[in-house]
């Protein structure tokens, strides 16, 4: 059977919805989760499609390696309709932590991958009181890679006048709180100013110690209010005041 290289109309108005994932021919690892319609896939595939986000130049820079082998595609579910295809995309992002999309899917702030002792704490957990300005910024994947404070601190996007607003910057994993700094200062997210990090354009980190006990105390442990919450959100900072 000839490669196919595109999809019929007849065959793309079967297919709906659909996630696919892209392979790095030369070893097997799964690069990018993401879901489309029609031809999406192909295009993708070929470093063609017309993607936003932070994990673009990472996703064509690793196409461009690859060729002249021919990035291996796989649809994984089809026929679904949007909701369900977010829900699909997320999990299987969980499930392929080597991939370079740049944030979770949907909902993976809160209801992501946990171990059961994880998933009673939060749902036991008290909700937090919050009496300061604070940013709660959830660091699910960061915070199994790098010790708290170092994937606490860099990098965002958020704006640094609103930034430096903040009393306190709340971690939190699966939306139970799991530490408290007090942010110094506010830098652009150099390697100049954070030494031993990657540059990130258009973000920004801090410096900062950790909260007292008395502040701690107030936090770490409890739940992050629903207020604060979004079912399906993928963004990793919010702000409590605003």
């Amino acid at each position: 059977m000839a490669r196919v290289t595109s999809f019929s109309s007849e065959v793309g108005a079967k297919l709906k919805t659909y996630v696919y994932r892209l392979i790095d021919p030369r070893n097997g690892d799964t690069f990018y989760v993401g879901k489309g319609k029609g031809n999406r896939v192909f295009a993708h595939a070929r470093g063609e499609a017309n993607l936003e986000g932070d994990d673009l130049d990472n996703q064509i820079k690793r196409i461009r390696e690859i060729h002249p082998l021919e990035v291996i595609h796989v649809i994984h579910r089809h026929g679904m309709d949007d909701p369900t295809a977010l829900e699909v995309e997320a999990a299987l992002i969980d499930a392929y932590p080597e991939a370079l999309n740049a944030v979770g899917g949907h909902g993976a702030n809160d209801y992501g991958p946990m171990h059961v002792e994880e998933i009673v704490r939060r749902y036991e957990a008290p909700v937090a009181e919050v009496q300061h300005k604070a940013l709660l910024i959830c660091v699910n994947r960061m915070a199994a890679e790098l010790p708290l404070y170092e994937a606490t601190r860099y990098a965002w996007r958020i704006k640094k006048d609103n930034a430096q607003q903040a009393e306190l910057v709340l971690p939190h994993r699966s939306g139970l709180i799991i530490g408290a700094f007090v942010p110094e200062s506010w830098l652009d997210a150099t390697h100049d100013n954070f030494p031993g990090r990657e540059d990130a354009p258009g973000r920004i980190g801090f410096k900062g110690h950790d909260a007292p006990p008395e502040i701690k105390d107030m936090y770490v442990g409890k739940r992050v209010p629903d207020e604060y919450r979004q079912r399906g959100a993928v963004a990793p900072v919010r702000y409590t005041w605003n």
